[in-house]
This record gives C-alpha cells, sequence and structure tokens, in this order.
C-alpha cells in the first residue's frame, strides 16, 4: 500500500477534530482526519441545545452539520482506527488499522474520551442484551419498559430524560446525594413523573437468564434489595483516550488529561492536543470548549509549519 504524506494529520473526527480541520483548511494545510466515528461520541447525544445560535438538536444532526462544513474544504477523511503512532526525527509515522502507512510533520491528537464501566456481575454478561452505553442507540428498544441509568453527571441525566420519552418509568441511581448535572437538566427530570431517582445507592450486579431482569443495590429501595427493569444504561463518566501516544512520553495530569500550553501544544514537539482529553478551558468539556480548543490548536499548527518552512 502507498505510503501518504501530510503536512497534519488529524486524530479524532468530534467537535476538536473537526474545527480543527475546518481551520486547517482555511489556513491552507495539506491534513487528514482519522476516525472511527464521524462526527465523535457527540453524535450519540440525546439533545443539545447549549451551543450558540442552534437550538435543539440531536447530536447526530449536530456533528453531521460540523462534518459537512469540514468536508466542504475537500481533506482527506481516513475512517479506520489510528493504531500506532510513532515519532522518527521530526516527523511522525502513523499506522492505521488496515495498514496504510501515513507521514506527517504535525499531529493533532482530538480522540476524545472512552466510557467508564461499573465493573460489576452481569455489565459484560448483557452487554447487548440490555446493557448499554448509548440511550439514543438502544433506547427505542425499551419502549413502554422499565429501565435504570447509573450516574449523576450531564450525559447520565440527559438519558434519563430521553429514555422517559420511551419507557414507561425510568430509575435514575446515583451513588451520592446530589445530583452533579447543569441545573437546567436536573430542573427538567426532577419534574418529569416518570424518572424516579435513587441516591447514595450503588448497583452490585446486574441479572437475568438470557437479557437482562434486575439491578441489584448495595442497600435496600422501598424496603427492595433489588429493581426489576428490562435495561441498564451505564453514564458514569468517561476517561481521556490518550492510549495512542502513551509510548511519545507525554505529560499528563493526576486524572489522565494530557497538558498543554498556550496554543494546545504539549511537552512533544509536534504534537498538539485538543478537546476532553487535555487540561484545557479549566476542565469544562462542552462541545463549545472541544470546537474552540481545536480552532486555537490549528492556529498553532500553522505558525509551527511555517517555521519549519523558513
Amino acid at each position: 500500500m502507498e505510503n501518504k504524506i501530510y503536512d497534519l494529520v488529524i486524530i479524532g473526527a468530534g467537535p476538536a477534530g473537526l474545527s480543527a480541520s475546518i481551520y486547517a483548511s482555511r489556513y491552507g494545510i495539506r491534513h487528514a482526519v482519522i476516525s472511527v466515528l464521524p462526527g465523535g461520541a457527540i453524535s450519540e447525544t440525546h439533545k443539545i441545545d447549549n451551543y450558540p445560535g442552534l437550538e435543539n438538536l440531536n447530536g447526530f444532526e449536530f456533528s453531521q452539520r460540523i462534518l459537512k462544513h469540514a468536508q466542504k474544504y475537500q481533506p482527506d477523511f481516513i475512517w479506520e482506527k489510528a493504531e500506532k503512532l510513532e515519532k522518527t526525527g521530526k516527523n511522525f509515522i502513523l499506522i492505521t488499522s488496515q495498514g496504510q502507512k501515513i507521514k506527517c510533520q504535525a499531529v493533532l491528537l482530538a480522540t476524545g474520551t472512552q466510557r467508564r464501566r461499573l465493573n460489576i456481575a452481569g455489565e459484560e454478561k448483557f452487554s447487548g442484551k440490555g446493557v448499554s452505553c448509548c440511550a439514543t442507540c438502544d433506547g427505542p428498544f425499551f419502549k413502554n419498559k422499565t429501565v435504570a441509568v447509573i450516574g449523576g453527571n450531564d450525559s447520565a441525566v440527559g438519558a434519563a430524560d430521553y429514555l422517559a420519552a420511551i419507557a414507561e418509568k425510568v430509575y435514575l441511581i446515583y451513588r451520592k446525594s446530589e445530583l452533579r448535572a447543569e441545573p437546567y437538566w436536573v430542573n427538567l427530570i426532577k419534574a418529569n413523573k416518570k424518572i424516579e431517582i435513587i441516591y447514595n445507592t450503588n448497583p452490585e450486579s446486574i441479572e437475568g437468564k438470557n437479557k437482562v431482569e434486575k439491578i441489584k443495590l448495595d442497600q435496600s429501595w422501598q424496603g427492595k434489595p433489588e429493581i426489576p427493569v428490562d435495561g441498564v444504561f451505564v453514564e458514569i463518566g468517561a476517561d481521556p483516550d490518550t492510549e495512542l501516544v502513551a509510548n511519545l512520553g507525554v505529560k499528563t495530569d493526576e486524572n489522565g488529561l494530557i497538558k498543554v500550553k498556550n496554543g494546545n501544544i504539549t511537552n512533544v514537539a509536534g504534537l498538539w492536543a485538543a478537546g476532553d482529553i487535555t487540561d484545557s478551558s479549566d476542565g469544562f468539556c462542552q462541545v463549545i470548549t472541544a470546537a474552540a480548543e481545536g480552532a486555537i490548536a490549528a492556529r498553532s499548527i500553522s505558525k509551527f509549519l511555517k517555521n519549519a518552512a523558513a
């Protein structure tokens, strides 16, 4: 297979990566975007209503708008997984899951996060048989049924709101005494009679025969140690997806987030990072901050490439 050469490779096609692509195109940077998920994880989000000028869009529609904008400038899109990244001198060599070998001067990592797992009995066994991490993907399978959402962040509360329009009953189970989601979401679900919030409680196991039938709790709820449910949606947060650059000696903070300087520059020459994987934007993981970081990184990369060519 013929090797490909670019000035820049952007790894990730979410808001950060696509925003960076748009700006890279406008700066005249020859680049490619590599990802297995067009639009990124935001495409699986139930509703986005906090991005200025774009109201009440589902995540898929929102992500496709950004993708279409980026595609207008005709960079190369490679819908494969970035398997291996190495640095050789001043350049990088990237190998994709289909064996493509790509050489570039600069890399922008915008891989986002990987969802956390409960790591309890039954979670893996019933994956795809009632256990899910994507309400918008699998919610329609639970029409008029009873489901549980685990978590108390924005994604958990958003999932509960979405599922309440489909399921007969939604339990929101959270390990603390107060939800940590945005007040807008909290007020919305508290007003929904189909949603019941269970505080200070953890799931111990997910049980059933051939599919999910109940979830066992670490303490009784209304006198019962378990709740009959047809589905369990895990929304307990995510960790930065930085495995691809672990071998490069990239500096991270105590939470595994990549440390970046002005311009979203990492400690590795030629490597930038943007979006939810960085310690930038005060840890405020939002679409608007991811897009901004992508744009900032592209501008910084443009300066770097011009200096390298001088």
